[in-house]
């Protein structure tokens, strides 16, 4: 047997549902719930994944002592933000809310950009990302578009394209032409409200929806409304385990977030 040493794997995070699901024979067990391919994603970059469901007492400092034991933490999809985290009325086409999942991770997230941890948002995910930081949703994007391409099915993903903006972050990863992503959204994050929030928008889909944003700091923070886990396109969730890697790399270093004993 080889006595090199292998590489550290670092440890991304990522949330998910605690709800109830029927096992044979079993029938409504509380269950921590993630599809799959969230893990099989960020394992194939080199992470080792561990889930973050929901916790009774949540706020900034559990979120805190929780990612000071990661390397990066992915803020997955699911259902649409409660319409009252960023102060408006639910659209008659909300979901049901989640409060559990919106408390904690708004904390995440909070927490997360204070700690400079390396994140991605994907759909959802991206969307509390920036209510977290002073941005509102739009809450029906075929309001607007007057089409639903972005979700025309329920319990089917779509496709469509969404373009990267030169000179970004993300258009370093995936490039500056249209992209064929695998979409499930009816809403949005509004463009004009990022001023101010520490978020640049980085890809748009041809119809005026935002489809992706970025923090321009130098750690890599970056949500795209579309769902990379979905498809095979396995160039984002590379990106942010090698982020992980060099973050783990430099607090192992200099000692700046050190995993409690």
């Amino acid at each position: 047997m080889s006595t090199e040493q292998l590489p550290v794997r670092p440890v991304v995070g990522v949330s998910c549902y605690v709800e109830d699901v029927d096992r044979s024979p079993w029938v409504a067990q509380r269950s921590a719930v993630l599809p799959h391919r969230y893990v099989e994603h960020l394992e194939q970059a080199g992470a080792l994944v561990v889930v973050l469901p929901p916790r009774p007492d949540a706020d900034e400092a559990m979120a805190t002592e929780v990612l000071s034991r990661l390397d990066a933490v992915v803020i997955a999809g699911g259902a649409d933000v409660e319409a009252d985290r960023y102060g408006a009325d639910a659209h008659p086409t909300s979901q049901t809310p989640r409060p559990d999942r919106d408390t904690w991770e708004l904390a995440l997230c909070r927490a997360s950009a204070a700690m400079d941890l390396p994140s991605l948002g994907i759909c959802r995910g991206m969307q509390v990302m920036a209510v977290a930081s002073g941005a509102r949703l739009e809450q029906h994007v075929p309001d607007r578009v007057g089409h639903d391409s972005h979700c025309p099915s329920p319990g089917e993903y779509a496709s469509h394209h969404a373009t990267p903006v030169e000179g970004t972050r993300l258009a370093a990863i995936l490039g500056t032409e249209p992209l064929q992503v695998p979409t499930y959204h009816h809403q949005a994050v509004e463009a004009e409200t990022l001023a101010g929030s520490g978020w640049r928008p980085s890809a748009w889909h041809a119809d005026g929806t935002l489809e992706a944003m970025e923090d321009p700091s130098p750690t890599f923070r970056v949500a795209v409304q579309w769902h990379p886990e979905a498809g095979d396109d396995q160039r984002l969730f590379d990106a942010l385990v090698e982020a992980a890697r060099a973050w783990r790399a430099t607090r192992d270093v200099h000692g700046t977030t050190p995993r409690p004993t």
